[in-house]
C-alpha cells in the first residue's frame, strides 16, 4: 500500500536565500531513494518560509528505511541549518476504504 508523507518545515527568514540550494541537495537524495515515487514542494502563498514537501512512497517500510538512513552519517544533510523550528511529519495511507 502506498504512503503519502507531508514533511512540513519553517525556514529561518534569515536563511531563506540559502533554502533553494539546501532543499535541492536534500530532496535529490530523497527522490533517488528506493521506493520514492515522487515528491512536490509546496510553498505557502502567505509565508514563503513555510514549506510542505509532499512525498509519495511505495510503502511505509520504504519511508521507514529512508528515515533510518537520514540518521546515519551517509544520510546527513544541511536542512537543519536553515530551519526556524523542528520539522513536522505526517504519514497517510488509504487504509480506510471509503468506496468513492
Amino acid at each position: 500500500m502506498s504512503t503519502i508523507v507531508h514533511f512540513e518545515i519553517h525556514i529561518d527568514p534569515a536563511k531563506l536565500g540559502e533554502a533553494p540550494r539546501v532543499l535541492r541537495e536534500t530532496l535529490a537524495a530523497t527522490r533517488a531513494w528506493p521506493g520514492n515515487e515522487g515528491l512536490e514542494v509546496l510553498t505557502d502563498n502567505a509565508d514563503p518560509c513555510h514549506i510542505v514537501v509532499v512525498e509519495k512512497w511505495s510503502s511505509t517500510q520504504a519511508h521507514d528505511s529512508y528515515s533510518e538512513w537520514r540518521t546515519t552519517p551517509a544520510g546527513k544533510n544541511d536542512l537543519g541549518t536553515i530551519l526556524a523550528a523542528p520539522p513536522a511529519l505526517q504519514r497517510y495511507s488509504n487504509a480506510t476504504p471509503l468506496g468513492i
